[in-house]
């Protein structure tokens, strides 16, 4: 059986570095995305409501919250790796408009290959960057943006600054949400500016993430959902709280940003990279 999975790994160089795609050894239909040794998706073809990733239920979890269950989204995901969320808003939310926005053209034609998507579903894909894809988009065609772009293991300066921020606010419907990943260790600077600059759009915001990371002992994901009503603070904190793996949400945000400011353009960074050996443990 080892052998038998070992010969389904498939490993490919697209232009944003070295991709394998690993099966998984727990699930005949699941695989794991790796970027340069980070782990970027996993999808599971036969269950696309399977999430592995913590830091995806949570997005999940947001997802189901933000429009009554069941109805169709008109949802742009920013990243695309293997599509997970794509493949899990086409399962739970039938119907739905969704587009992807991914820069690596090889990687996308890799995805579609070993990881077909639904023929049912209505996910449209398109090879670009994803701030010019975004400046050149109609004013509130989406009901979510789904923000999860990373270049190796960092997002790049041009999507963390005002500037970006507020070209995703008009993108957005005015009840529209954004559900971004931030990843970012002790002591949270990127996460906290990261916070302020989102807010100064989309001013009602929560952040989930491991208390640990919330309280800046390690490094981790942190999921934010901004827009202009107030968040479902409730059922979310539920369920993070029965996650496989508890989580917290701060809803306190004003605390959370110490003071930071949001930041333009001229001085955005990268988000931090993670500490060396955190991907190290995989097999």
């Amino acid at each position: 059986m080892a052998q038998r999975r070992s010969s389904r790994r498939r490993v490919e160089t697209v232009a944003s570095g070295v991709a394998e795609l690993v099966p998984d050894p727990d699930r005949d239909t699941a695989w794991t995305l790796l970027l340069d040794g980070a782990p970027q998706s996993h999808v599971d073809l036969a269950d696309p409501t399977f999430l592995q990733f913590e830091y995806v239920r949570r997005m999940a979890s947001a997802i189901d919250l933000v429009a009554p269950p069941g109805r169709p989204l008109r949802a742009l995901h920013l990243g695309g790796g293997a599509l997970t969320l794509p493949r899990y808003i086409a399962a739970t939310r039938p119907g739905s408009a969704q587009r992807v926005v991914e820069i690596d053209g090889p990687l996308v034609e890799l995805v579609r290959a070993a990881l077909p998507l639904p023929a049912s579903a209505n996910i449209r894909v398109r090879v670009a960057d994803a701030r010019a894809a975004v400046e050149g988009m109609r004013d509130a065609g989406y009901d979510v943006v789904i923000l999860d772009v990373f270049a190796g293991a960092r997002t790049p300066a041009h999507l963390a600054s005002a500037e970006f921020a507020a070209q995703v606010a008009r993108v957005l419907d005015p009840s529209g949400w954004l559900i971004a990943n931030v990843a970012d260790g002790p002591p949270l600077r990127y996460a906290r500016s990261q916070v302020a600059t989102i807010r100064a759009a989309l001013p009602q915001a929560c952040l989930i993430a491991d208390a640990g990371v919330l309280r800046g002992r390690r490094f981790g994901n942190l999921v934010l959902l901004a827009g202009r009503t107030t968040p479902p603070l409730a059922e979310l904190t539920r369920r993070a709280a029965g996650d496989w793996f508890p989580g917290r949400v701060e809803e306190d945000l004003d605390r959370f940003t110490a003071g930071a400011t949001p930041v333009p353009d001229t001085s955005a960074v990268p988000s931090p990279l993670p500490p060396e050996g955190l991907f190290g443990n995989r097999k």
